[in-house]
C-alpha cells in the first residue's frame, strides 16, 4: 500500500490522517506543534521533526496549510518538503492558497522530478471526517491517476486542469460561501427585527429555494454559535481577497465579493476573527444596534 505523509495536522490536515490510519495506511506526519499530532500518534501514525523527513519516508505527501507564506517555508530550506522530494514522489497541496504561489512551487517541484497536485477541497471538519469533501485538483493528469484512488477516500475527488486552476475553481465557489452566509444574515436581521421568531425563520429559509447545502449545515450554528469554528471569519475573509487578487489578475469584476470582504472586515474589528463564518448573523445584529 503506498505510504502517505502529512505536514499540517491541524483541523483539517490531523482529521485528513486520522482517516487513512483508520483505512490502514502508514502515515508519516510532521506539524509546527506536536501536541496536534499526539493522538494521531496513539493510532499509529509515525512522527518526524522536519518536513523533509516526511517526504522523504513517503510516496505521497500531503500538506494542509494555512496560506502562502506557510507554504513557502515549509517548501523550502534544508528542513523543507523539496530537500526530501525525489523523482516519482507527488506531493498533493490541499491548502487554500494563491495559484500564483501554487504554480511556483509546483515549478519547483517538477525540477527535482517529482509531482505537485494543488488539490484544494470544498468542506469542513464533518466532511473530513464523513469522507464526502469535494476536492478540485490542478496539474498533471497521470499524477493525479495515480492518486485518485487515495483522495477516494476522502472524498470525490475530480481533475480540473493543470497547475492553479483547481485553486481558482476553489476560490470561485468561496465567493459564494461568503455572499450566502451574508445574505442569510441580512435576511434573517431583517425578518427578526419584524418580530418573526427567529428559530422559525431560520428553519423556513432554510427549506425554501435559498437552501443550500451549506446554509442547512450552519442552521444551528446561527441559533446557537459554537465557540469552536468550522470555518472562521479569519480564513474566510482571507479566501474572499485571494478571489479578489485572482480576479484583478484576470481582469474579471467580483462587486459581491468586495462587499463581503468589507463585511468580514467589520466582523474582525467586532472581535469575531476567530469564530464560525455563521458568526456574520451576530455581527450584523450588533450593527443593527441589537444585543447578539
Amino acid at each position: 500500500m503506498t505510504t502517505l505523509g502529512f505536514v499540517g495536522l491541524g483541523h483539517m490536515g490531523g482529521n485528513m490522517a486520522a482517516r487513512f490510519l483508520a483505512a490502514g495506511y502508514t502515515v508519516y506526519g510532521e506539524s509546527r506543534d506536536r501536541q496536534h499530532a499526539d493522538g494521531l500518534v496513539h493510532e499509529g501514525l509515525q512522527w518526524r521533526g522536519t518536513p523533509r523527513e516526511v517526504a522523504e519516508a513517503v510516496d505521497v505527501l500531503i500538506t494542509s496549510l494555512p496560506d502562502d507564506a506557510v507554504l513557502e517555508s515549509v517548501a523550502s530550506g534544508p528542513d523543507g518538503v523539496l530537500a526530501g522530494l525525489a523523482a516519482g514522489k507527488i506531493w498533493i497541496d490541499m491548502s487554500t492558497v494563491s495559484p500564483r504561489a501554487s504554480r511556483e512551487v509546483a515549478e519547483r517541484v517538477r525540477a527535482v522530478g517529482a509531482a505537485m497536485l494543488d488539490a484544494p477541497v470544498s468542506g469542513s471538519v464533518p466532511q473530513v471526517q464523513a469522507g464526502t469533501l469535494t476536492i478540485m485538483v490542478g496539474g498533471d493528469e497521470h499524477a493525479y491517476a495515480r492518486v485518485e484512488p487515495i483522495l477516494r477516500e476522502l472524498g470525490r475527488p475530480t481533475h480540473i486542469g493543470e497547475n492553479g486552476q483547481g485553486l481558482v475553481l476553489k476560490l470561485a465557489i468561496n465567493i459564494s460561501l461568503a455572499v450566502q452566509m451574508l445574505a442569510f444574515a441580512e435576511g434573517l436581521v431583517m425578518a427578526e427585527r419584524s418580530g418573526v421568531d427567529r428559530k422559525r425563520a431560520v428553519d423556513v429559509m432554510t427549506q425554501s429555494p435559498i437552501g443550500s447545502p451549506m446554509l442547512k449545515a450552519r442552521a444551528d450554528l446561527v441559533l446557537d454559535l459554537p465557540d469552536e469554528a468550522w470555518f472562521d471569519i479569519s480564513l474566510m475573509q482571507k479566501d474572499v481577497v485571494l478571489a479578489l487578487d485572482t480576479a484583478r489578475e484576470l481582469r474579471v469584476p467580483l462587486p459581491s465579493a468586495a462587499v463581503a470582504d468589507e463585511v468580514l472586515t467589520m466582523a474582525r474589528a467586532v472581535g469575531y476573527e476567530r469564530r464560525d463564518l455563521a458568526a456574520l448573523y451576530e455581527v450584523l445584529k450588533k450593527l443593527a444596534g441589537d444585543p447578539a
